[in-house]
């Protein structure tokens, strides 16, 4: 019996020791060059669930890409910049406010791509009509099509887009693609979608593979989230709109009648050049094989209209947060007007500051988010922030369900514009690699205003009034959801 206890008094004291240890870890390792708030969630974790919360940590606590990955993504930066260091890149439009350089300048240190005058930017706000001008394009190619996209499937909606990348292919023309991985292995198409590749004679990879037994791993829940097609270094198409059914074909979505809404663009112009980079930039970390004939930068033709443009990409391949940095420039220099549109709205502590002081400054605000929510946890994390915007002052438009309004844009004042793949929360900001496009213009701005008010007309205004009746269960909810948002 002595023995049994003193073998149980051991246990203990092995159990607290090490308990300790994890917390002063804890405490030296994971506040280091982490946000507090992700690092605050962190900690909590592995405090009060310490031997889960270092299990996940490890498994998912790293939110860079691997040290390979990221020194391509330098090289990569570094050649852009000298290749287009003393080129012109199209006539700009004259007086651009010292703000709007001064964010440029940034978004070119940080990105490495210029802005471009001379292009043509063409909204396209309906999802079939989407997918049938990028097949459209496919079928005019002469020498290659570059198409990446989060989620890309075989299906009724897509077909016409994987018919053209077929007859391409029977022509000899060059097909590329890249489709992430995590992000298509569940879908019902996966299979059926790699094997009509295969079939067709495309090139394809997978982004961000995790798949260990072939020696390639990193965090498991980083995304290639961006969707750009480019045909011929002529054409682009970039926005929020993946490859697929409006319902992404799950039976879940299908039953809940649910239908994704997004808004993409085409591109003209010197930009193209820009979008192409970015999609050789993710085959070169993909596959090693460096394809800079295809950035064929002296050539540029220019497009029919005179927007300025700049691609900014963005990701964990980077060491800052690009596009967060964009959004942040955008809103502190609107003087009138701001419209936000992204279906997932988690903002760290900066850009609720930001989006608040502009309302203080005097500034209108709007965000659109969907009235139905696809993502529970996600869902939850947004409504939290609620309260607090609606006390600043912005107007909350809820795009009726059963629609996801799937569209990612930033508007402000007249002639000012970002549209792309990335969201306004802290995974795009931290763990997805995303897409967006900087224009200004009026005219371009004109077309977003024209579907931001349709947007409005399919939407409701969410009061703060309404938002004081929500019952005590939803906000214990909400604000659980946001606690796990930051876990980066």
């Amino acid at each position: 019996m002595l023995v049994l206890n003193f073998d149980i008094t051991w246990w203990l004291v092995a159990v607290l020791v090490f308990d300790l240890t994890i917390r002063i870890w804890a405490i030296i390792v994971i506040p280091r060059n982490r946000r507090p708030t992700a690092a605050t969630a962190w900690l909590l974790a592995i405090y009060f669930i310490p031997f889960i919360g270092l299990l996940l940590f490890f498994l998912i606590g790293n939110p860079r890409l691997p040290r390979v990955r990221r020194r391509k993504q330098r090289q990569i930066n570094e050649y852009i910049h000298d290749a287009t260091e003393n080129l012109e890149f199209g006539s700009l439009r004259p007086d651009a406010p010292a703000w709007f350089t001064s964010l440029v300048t940034m978004n070119r240190n940080l990105g490495a791509m210029p802005l471009a005058g001379d292009n043509t930017v063409t909204l396209i706000a309906e999802y079939q009509e989407s997918l049938d001008a990028v097949a459209d394009a496919v079928r005019a190619a002469e020498h290659y099509a570059h198409i990446e996209f989060y989620i890309l499937q075989a299906d009724a909606a897509t077909d016409n887009l994987f018919r053209a990348m077929e007859e391409a292919c029977a022509r000899g023309i060059t097909v590329r693609v890249l489709l992430d991985h995590w992000a298509n292995r569940g879908k019902p198409n996966y299979k059926a979608t790699l094997k009509r590749l295969d079939a067709m004679g495309a090139q394809w990879h997978l982004m961000l593979p995790v798949q260990p037994f072939k020696g390639k791993y990193q965090r498991p829940d980083l995304r290639n989230h961006r969707k750009l097609l480019v045909v011929d270094g002529n054409v682009a198409f970039m926005g929020s709109q993946n490859v697929t059914d409006s319902t992404y074909n799950l039976p879940k979505n299908i039953r809940r009648g649910l239908h994704w809404v997004d808004l993409m663009v085409r591109l003209q112009g010197p930009i193209v050049a820009s979008v192409n980079a970015v999609f050789l930039s993710d085959w070169y970390s993909e596959t090693d094989e460096e394809l800079s004939a295809e950035f064929d930068i002296e050539n540029l033709d220019t497009g029919p209209g005179d927007l300025d443009a700049q691609v900014v990409p963005s990701g964990p391949g980077f060491d800052s947060e690009n596009n967060l940095r964009l959004f942040l420039g955008l809103l502190y220099a609107a003087e009138r007007k701001v419209i936000i549109v992204s279906p997932y709205f988690v903002p760290d502590e900066s850009l609720l500051l930001a989006v608040t002081t502009a309302c203080h400054r005097g500034v209108h605000v709007e965000l659109f988010v969907s009235e139905e929510g696809d993502q529970a946890i996600v869902y939850h994390a947004q409504r939290s922030y609620y309260e607090a915007l609606l006390r600043a002052g912005v107007k909350i438009w809820m795009y009726r369900k059963p629609f996801i309004l799937h569209s990612k844009s930033l508007t402000i004042d007249d002639e000012t514009a970002v549209i792309g793949s990335s969201n306004m929360d802290m995974r795009s900001f931290g763990l997805n690699m995303e897409i967006s496009l900087l224009v200004r213009g009026s005219e371009f701005a004109d077309q977003m205003r024209a579907v931001e008010d349709r947007y409005r007309s399919l939407s409701r205004e969410l009061t703060l009034e309404e938002w004081k009746q929500q019952p005590l269960r939803s906000t214990v909810l909400d604000n659980l959801a946001r606690l796990t948002s930051a876990l980066q």
